[in-house]
């Protein structure tokens, strides 16, 4: 456990992060406790929270605007690389820890900190998205972690915080714990650790239920260059603007909710409800453009680096080597990924009915079976006495 005089911890508002200011002071002798807030779009949970952490003990209370790099520097990177960790999870809160780190680290440098602390649990992947982002960010750091160390319940961590005049925002009622940005919310807790008990409607905030989502379908078209979205229904939007009207266009209709048993970092199970609407629209589109514009053997390859890629940002390896050399692999496949999908939103669907690029491998006169057909249909037979000549030869071989 390390020690340390000033402090940057990574705060939120609730109750571990809330109560690391006074035990860290109280505790473990730190004598200031700076608070950094990121503003990644979640709307009006950051209001009180400046007035929180001062309340709390905090000398100083920051709030960074990061929900611009947020999206170009994170989100985009990951939907070009069709980031989906076990193929279902868009990654929407993973991918905001290497952001704050590096944030946390920043406000190290200019405030004369010497180490910095976060108030995640010892069971969760955050702890270790932190600790390995700032440690690649900044070795020199210490990383403090209060509610790995304290041993307190759930219950006990309330009661802490209570001695020193800190409510809390958790009620009987509602059991859950929430993570929000501008990409989407993750639920767990509560009624949700039972995997066979399905989730209540209370639960959502982006998604529509299906009964309450329109009876007539829409159509949407997503425009995109080099892998980048960057228009909606035609109109150009900045990367924050699109992202918030696709999340109210497909949450309208019910789309983007997921329910998964997740495979955490740290060997457990874990049941997660999450609610990604835009996100999940757009590596849908994207995936559908590069199938429109990049060469059979680029995508096949691709979805393996897919693969690895959406496992390194889940296990908190964003700022690895690995991660750095897969990022120059998936910019140079997306010179030629540009162009438009047409998606159809109805009833927590999204599904792709269109796509079109200056760009496209798709040839009309090689793929249509009317009379406009220019494919050498003779030069099949050749192609597959090749082809399966491998195959032949072993057969007979085993045959013998």
């Amino acid at each position: 456990m390390g020690r340390a005089n000033k402090v940057v911890l990574a705060y939120s508002g609730g109750v571990d992060t809330s109560v690391c200011i006074p035990y860290l002071k109280e505790e473990w002798g730190v004598e200031e406790v700076i608070t950094l807030a990121a503003d990644l779009g979640q709307g009006d949970e950051l209001k009180p929270i400046k007035e929180k952490a001062l309340k709390s003990g905090a000398s100083v209370s920051l709030i960074a605007d990061a929900t611009e790099s947020f999206v170009k520097d994170y989100a985009f990177p990951a939907i070009q690389a069709n980031a989906l960790y076990e193929n279902r999870y868009p990654l929407s809160t993973a991918l905001a820890r290497p952001l704050i780190a590096k944030l946390l680290v920043e406000a190290a440098a200019e405030y004369g900190a010497d180490a910095v602390a976060h108030g995640c649990t010892g069971k969760g992947n955050d702890q270790v998205r932190f600790d390995v982002s700032i440690a690649a960010l900044n070795p020199d750091l210490k990383v403090l972690a209060p509610a790995r160390e304290w041993g307190f319940s759930r219950e006990e961590t309330i009661a802490y915080g209570e001695r020193f005049g800190i409510a809390s925002p958790v009620k009987k009622k509602s059991p859950y714990s929430i993570d929000r940005n501008l990409l989407g919310r993750s639920i767990e807790a509560g009624p949700l650790e039972d995997p066979n008990v399905e989730p209540l409607e209370e639960i959502f905030l982006m998604t529509k239920a299906i009964a309450d989502t329109p009876d007539q379908p829409e159509y949407i078209d997503i425009g995109f260059e080099q892998g980048i979205p960057t228009s909606l229904n035609g109109k150009s939007l900045d990367a924050v603007s699109l992202i918030t009207q696709l999340n109210q266009l497909a949450g309208s209709h019910g789309v983007g909710r997921i329910d998964m048993m997740e495979n955490r970092l740290v060997g457990i199970k874990s049941r997660e409800i999450y609610e990604t609407p835009a996100l999940l629209v757009l590596i849908y589109a994207h995936r559908d453009l590069e199938s429109l514009t990049l060469t059979a053997d680029v995508t096949h390859y691709k979805r393996g680096i897919e693969e690895t890629y959406s496992q390194l940002v889940y296990q908190g390896l964003w700022y690895s080597p690995l991660k750095g050399a897969l990022d120059a692999f998936i910019q140079q496949t997306q010179e030629r990924v540009s162009g438009a999908v047409r998606v159809k939103l109805f009833k927590g669907n999204a599904t792709i009915v269109g796509r079109q690029s200056a760009n496209s491998l798709y040839t009309p006169n090689l793929a249509t079976y009317g009379a406009e057909d220019q494919f050498d249909h003779k030069a099949a037979e050749g192609f597959i006495y090749v082809w399966g000549l491998p195959t032949r030869v072993w057969s007979q071989k085993v045959r013998e």
